[in-house]
Order: structure tokens, then sequence, then C-alpha cells
């Protein structure tokens, strides 16, 4: 796949590189399998002080309504221009293939959470550790972040207590149009 995407991977690194200054490639530690930590790689689109100024943003969070897990804002303004575009097809999410090359991810699995978000998993929903986590999966064909967070840990629990390739074939075969389906960033 990496080899095959190449030329998307060198253009969007370019155009990041172009649009505003920092790393084209956005490191974070979220939680894989067998509760083991990594660094997922996805293309940065977002300024490289988004970080500092993620708590003066908070109230603009779409889950803003009581539930603090999830934080995604909608029209988030420390996106780039070319951000938006790249997050608008989902090619943010390519450079993962390189955790799915070192063995850290799969293509299809559970949601890769934060720590911050994976600390507020318990009891059964644990079980979504048992499996790596993947580029795309339920919540990805389903509703991506729209889903609230009890709902997203449940799809991967019954993802990973359904586990079978045929699923897996399935949800990638489901995700291809969700690609190209227009949605917000």
């Amino acid at each position: 796949g990496l080899i095959v995407l190449s030329p998307v991977l060198l253009g969007v690194a370019i155009a990041i590189k172009l649009d505003s200054r920092g790393p084209v490639f956005f490191r974070q530690v979220r939680m894989g399998s067998g509760a083991r930590e990594f660094r997922i790689f996805k293309f940065r689109t977002m300024y490289t002080n988004a970080e500092d100024v993620k708590h003066e943003l908070a109230h603009l969070s779409k889950h803003a309504d009581g539930d603090d897990r999830m934080f995604k804002i909608p029209d988030d303004p420390r996106v780039t221009r070319v951000g938006r575009f790249v997050r608008r097809y989902s090619l943010d999410e390519l450079p993962q293939l390189i955790n799915v090359v070192r063995g850290e991810m799969s293509i299809v699995g559970p949601r890769p959470l934060i720590l911050d978000e994976d600390r507020h998993v318990i009891d059964w929903r644990r079980r979504r550790l048992n499996l790596k986590p993947g580029i795309t999966g339920l919540w990805q064909v389903l509703g991506r972040d729209g889903i609230p967070f009890d709902e997203m840990v449940k799809l991967d629990y019954l993802y990973v207590t359904n586990w079978s390739v045929f699923q897996d074939i399935k949800l990638i075969l489901r995700t291809i149009p969700v690609l190209f389906r227009s949605h917000a960033c």
C-alpha cells in the first residue's frame, strides 16, 4: 500500500510543507493491543501550536455537552487550509500504513484512542484491546467522529467479539465510499 500510494503520499507531504510551517507528520501516543502504547503516524493537518491552544477551544467541542471524553470541533480554527482538504478525504490517515507495517496497527480494527480517551474505557469494554487498532472499522463506516463515545466503544467491542476475515473485507469495501463522501473536518 505504501508503494502504490507513494505518489499521493508525496503530493500531500509537499502540499503540507508549502502551506504551513512545521513537520509533515503528526505523531501522537495511542493505546494499542494488549494495552501497549505506540506512536501513530498521521499527516499534520493543524498548525504546530494546536495542542497549546486546545484548552482555549474546549467550549467549541461538539461533545462539550458534559461528555469531555472526546474533543472534536466542527470547523476547527487550528486546521490549516491544506489540512481541511486532507481531512475531508481522510488522506491524513494514510501514514498509518507505516504503523501497519511496524505491526502496531491493522487495516481494520478498533479505533486507536488517545490516552485521555482510553482512560475512560473500563470493565468489559477493555476487550477492545484484544485486537490491534485499525485504520478503519465500524466507527469509521457508521459515522466517524459523529458517534458518541459510549457508542463508539460498544462498536469496537462488537467488532472484537465478532471478528472475522469476511467482516474485515466488508468493512474495507464500506470504507471506500465513506472516503469520497464530503464531511466536515
